[in-house]
């Protein structure tokens, strides 16, 4: 410790002479620097060495001053934000840019980046070759129905506060840890082993940001991302065979639904032809019964005209439409023992190739005559018979 003569002590004549005092400093730091003077044996200031070399202080004082406030200069870079403190405690929060505070260690700066992403797996760990490695104290999760599920998933995240982060976390990743398997345990634990396999996880990102943001975290999560979802390896084979048996009950569902959307359009286009058909024979039985009211009326009104004459119209109507259909007929005769027999279907098929076939010769052939003259009375006898039974 360096002690100058004169501070501490005080004499009759009054306070000690700062021009001495200053002399007495630039032989000490001389002395240090090895550029001589000292003390005599009898302890008296060595004279001679004082006038070898003496460094101006006051300079060296004040260039030390400015080299501590230069130290005060920082730049903020683009997307992040300073945050300066004053003895540990919070000042402000400095934009992008160039900055200056107090110098150490009066006061500091955290320069926080506020744009980065920042990952965090739960589950399961990333080793340099790309492959898991599994963390089953994080990974196993009981669902509703009382079974275990390993689940592994990652947490992206991004700062939105930076004084909430430095200040009120010890450890920005173990609270979004604690928060994410929090949030991802609740839901776990309200779903069913089956819908969590088949449909996998629904998002809880807005659970956890209201988890971190009830301690003031200040993080943003940005997304969460199923990386896997599967029983655990104990039972693996078991599940595996329930999910064959459900992919082939699905399958046979949808079998069955391919089926009944191939069978029942056409039940339903047949059901529909069935009732126009209906539709169509009703409408025709109703038109034919009113034709057929509307001709007996017509008849009526012409029988009570005359009885007579519209009943053998009827008669001979009838017995028209019935010989149009037969090829053979028997006149028998009551005046004598013969009976007529009349080949209609023979003069027919005759008369019509007589007409159809070209004329061979310029002498057309005769039809005998005796064929037309035995049709002619077959017939005037067949009247005369049915007069006679009336």
């Amino acid at each position: 410790m360096i002690k100058f003569p004169g501070w501490g002590q005080r004499n009759n004549d009054g306070p000690p002479d700062l021009d001495e005092v200053m002399r007495d400093l630039s032989r000490k730091i001389n002395a240090l620097f090895g550029k001589g003077g000292g003390t005599q044996p009898n302890n008296e200031p060595n004279r001679a060495g004082a006038g070898q070399m003496n460094l101006p202080v006051l300079p060296i004082i004040a260039f030390v001053v400015l080299i501590w406030f230069a130290t005060g200069f920082y730049i903020v870079d683009q997307g992040s934000l300073g945050v300066v403190q004053r003895f540990g405690a919070y000042v402000e929060t400095t934009e992008p840019g160039p900055r200056w505070h107090f110098p150490y260690p009066i006061e500091t700066v955290d320069v926080v980046n506020m744009e980065q992403v920042r990952r965090l797996e739960v589950g399961y760990r990333s080793d340099g070759d790309g492959g898991k490695i599994k963390q089953p104290k994080e990974a196993l999760m009981l669902t509703e129905d009382e079974n275990i599920i390993d689940l592994q998933f990652a947490v992206q995240y991004k700062l939105k506060n930076a004084k909430d982060y430095l200040f009120n976390n010890r450890s920005t990743d173990d609270s979004v840890m604690s928060a994410a398997e929090s949030a991802i345990r609740e839901v776990v634990g309200k779903s069913k082993l089956d819908d969590l396999l088949q449909k996998g996880l629904a998002d809880t990102s807005e659970r956890m940001q209201a988890i971190l943001d009830s301690y003031k975290t200040g993080v943003k999560i940005t997304s969460v991302s199923l990386q896997g979802a599967q029983p655990p390896e104990q039972v693996q084979e078991a599940f595996e065979d329930v999910n064959r048996a459900n992919q082939d009950n699905q399958r046979q569902i949808n079998e069955g639904q391919a089926y009944a959307n191939d069978v029942i359009p056409k039940a339903r286009g047949a059901a529909s032809r069935l009732l126009a058909e209906a539709a169509g024979y009703k409408l025709k039985m109703e038109n034919e019964a009113k034709g057929n009211t509307s001709r007996f009326d017509q008849i009526l009104a012409q029988y009570n005209k005359a009885p007579e004459v519209t009943r053998e119209r009827l008669y001979l109507d009838a017995q028209e439409q019935i010989l149009s259909s037969v090829s053979k007929v028997m006149v028998d005769q009551k005046a004598g023992n013969s009976m007529l027999y009349l080949p209609l279907d023979k003069l027919i098929n005759a008369t019509g190739n007589a007409i159809s076939q070209p004329v061979p010769s310029a002498n057309p052939p005769v039809v005998a005559a005796p064929d037309a003259a035995t049709t002619e009375r077959s017939r005037d006898a067949f009247r005369s018979r049915d007069r006679e039974s009336r």
